[in-house]
């Protein structure tokens, strides 16, 4: 209820839904065929007969759009939950055991901080061959240290608390302590970092489709068809690579909307 009060949330889950309609229901949506080529319509101005233009291969840019929702925003939060699941269990150790398991943790959590991630990532990409899972993999990866730390300051917090201290003299062991009293009590901060690393997992992607290691064309995908589009610029074809940015950037500015009033609602 606070959340729905909160113009903010309203208008970044709005767009939100507006997107996984168009991820779920986008073939159908779809005015023209995404992969329908027309060498007559090639490079078309928007116009009554698309309404967004045509690309350099004469393909509706709307129906691309529309369609090209579909890796991104499964790719996306599957990749971001494998980050978080994985960052909350690394997160939950370190900060529960601290001492020499902390350390030896946090020594190998922040070696691959100091890694250039973009090139880990290409070589990953590269050795494994692009794929939907080798995308959810990388950016899960990514994530992984970078959540455990937020995780781990919020358990060290928690560890103040009388309710470990009974919790341990009653004689429950480590794994119930940190799954069932403990991820209970940090969830809400778990929650605003998934949201927050969503919108940049949505980045990440779309920064790998654009450099070729992401979504293969000619499959509908909106860092693909700017990468397949931003050398017509100079042309003057401005509405080939505008649209399909326009769209990541809706997405990323809704989700930083939810994430602030996610935010404000779990700290007043």
């Amino acid at each position: 209820r606070l959340l729905l009060r909160r113009p903010t949330f309203v208008i970044g889950a709005a767009i939100l839904v507006f997107w996984v309609v168009c991820a779920i229901f986008g073939s159908a949506i779809a005015p023209h065929d995404p992969l329908a080529q027309s060498l007559l319509a090639k490079n078309s101005a928007p116009s009554g007969a698309h309404l967004l233009g045509t690309d350099g291969l004469g393909r509706d840019i709307l129906s691309r759009v529309i369609v090209g929702a579909r890796d991104i925003l499964l790719i996306s939060p599957l990749a971001t939950l494998l980050g978080t699941v994985l960052g909350t269990v690394v997160g939950l150790i370190m900060g529960y055991f601290g001492g020499a398991v902390d350390t030896i943790i946090g020594r190998v959590v922040e070696a691959v901080l100091a890694l250039p991630v973009v090139i880990v990532a290409f070589l990953f990409v590269v050795a494994v061959g692009p794929s939907s899972l080798t995308l959810i993999v990388v950016v899960g990866f990514i994530f992984t240290p970078l959540i455990a730390r937020t995780v781990r300051t919020a358990v060290l917090v928690e560890r103040q608390q009388d309710y470990l201290s009974s919790a341990r003299l009653l004689g429950e062991r480590p794994p119930y302590i940190m799954f069932a009293e403990i991820l209970p009590n940090v969830l809400p901060v778990i929650v605003v970092e998934f949201t927050v690393r969503l919108g940049y997992a949505i980045f990440a992607i779309a920064t790998l489709s654009f450099l070729g290691f992401g979504v293969q064309q000619p499959t509908p995908d909106w860092g693909g068809d700017i990468a397949a589009n931003y050398g017509l610029l100079g042309a003057g074809y401005w509405w080939e690579t505008l649209f399909a940015a326009l769209a990541i950037a809706s997405v990323v500015m809704a989700i930083n909307l939810v994430t602030d009033a996610i935010e404000q609602v779990i700290s007043s």
